[in-house]
């Protein structure tokens, strides 16, 4: 079979053997592969990615130095089963599949790890265990989708954003797209996006942003104010005094402190920021311009080493919390969701190559400006997205 093999930095079309399924996996023909941000970023910077992940306990990442097959954002149809996979799965089925996958003696990467080749090929094994037929004739474009909104969905959920709450989604590639997109599915009133890019902001609104912001023109905190928010260390000094100069006036008034609390109306209101650029310098330029105690969700993969002023962060109480994948649930109704029209991420895919455009693909989506998800369609004879 054809597939992209990347090394040193070089993606090639090569020639493989096909994959044979083993108990309990699919071979599936691939009918779309999505280009990753983070596929961008590993094809040249995998070894940054293999120390970290070797320190969580995890050694068969991919590196530069080692052939890998990407792609983890991949449909298909079923080709063939293994042993003790059920009729569900019958030749000709669309499936999509979580990215982990069993081989040489352990659970791996599928797309990240040269154990475990991806989506950018022919054919590619999954689990069935963790397969998930495509449900109401949704389009296979739509269906490769699943992958990235299920990131997606996992950021808002973890963020614990509610309807009333402002969102700062800062960088609108696809990752920024698909929680605007879940943002706006779950309606959240106020959806504030920011990026360089004219296209991109474009896209920001089509996927239902209420205001798009060029950062080198306009502040997204600004645009995002909000009643109630503090931006200044001295404007919560006086919130704090003046609150409660007139709360000692009333008898009992630890009582109506407490109440305020509970209803979370005690101190000032914060927006939830999305960071999803995953360059040096976002997340401390976030935690520097963000009102105080605003809540951050880092979604964007920084590759290598950043800095930090925590004493900058803790004077403001700025909230942190690092979010990475999904669970196996939030990957099926994340499916589900693009089938049913709960959520919609058309807006999201802007161009379609072949196994002989890849290389070319990466080139552009490497500029950042004319795309966001490129897609891969094996039978197709595109060169350019």
């Amino acid at each position: 079979m054809k597939a992209v093999s990347c090394e040193r930095g070089t993606l090639s079309v090569v020639d493989l053997p096909t994959p044979q399924p083993a108990k309990g996996q699919l071979l599936l023909d691939v009918r779309r592969c999505g280009i990753c941000g983070s596929d961008l970023h590993a094809k040249d910077h995998a070894d940054e990615l293999t120390e970290v992940m070797t320190g969580v306990g995890y050694p068969d990442f991919m590196r530069g130095d080692t052939p890998v097959v990407m792609g983890h954002e991949f449909c298909g149809e079923v080709a063939e089963r293994g042993r003790g996979v059920g009729k569900q799965f019958k030749a000709g089925t669309p499936v999509v599949s979580f990215p982990l996958v069993r081989a040489n003696g352990g659970i791996h990467l599928t797309g990240l790890s040269p154990l475990a080749p991806g989506g950018f090929a022919e054919q590619v094994l999954a689990e069935a265990s963790m397969s998930f037929a495509v449900p109401n004739g949704l389009d296979l474009d739509t269906a490769a989708l699943t992958e990235p909104m299920a990131v997606a969905l996992h950021a808002v959920r973890r963020s614990e954003i509610k309807k009333r709450d402002v969102a700062l989604v800062i960088g609108c590639g696809p990752v920024g797209l698909a929680v605007i997109c879940h943002l706006k599915a779950l309606g959240v009133r106020t959806i504030v996006a920011s990026d360089f890019s004219a296209t991109r902001r474009a896209l920001a609104t089509r996927c239902g942003a209420d205001v798009v912001v060029d950062p080198a023109v306009d502040s997204p905190y600004e645009a995002g104010s909000q009643r109630g928010a503090i931006t200044a260390a001295p404007d919560l000094y006086e919130l704090g005094v003046g609150s409660m100069e007139k709360l000692r006036r009333v008898p009992g008034w630890e009582r109506l402190y407490r109440a305020a609390e509970a209803l979370g109306a005690a101190g000032p209101k914060r927006p939830i920021v999305f960071e999803c650029v995953g360059v040096p310098g976002m997340i401390d330029g976030i935690v520097g311009a963000a009102p105080l105690q605003s809540r951050v969700i880092v979604v964007g993969v920084c590759m290598g080493d950043d800095r930090l002023r925590p004493a900058m962060a803790i004077g403001k109480e700025i909230e942190m919390r690092f979010v990475f994948g999904y669970t196996p649930l939030e990957f099926r109704d994340s499916l589900h969701m693009l089938a049913e029209g709960k959520v919609d991420a058309s807006a999201l895919i802007t161009g379609t190559v072949g196994i002989d455009g890849v290389a070319n693909a990466f080139e552009v989506l490497g500029a950042a400006e004319a795309h966001a998800k490129v897609l891969i369609d094996p039978r197709s004879t595109a060169i350019a997205p």
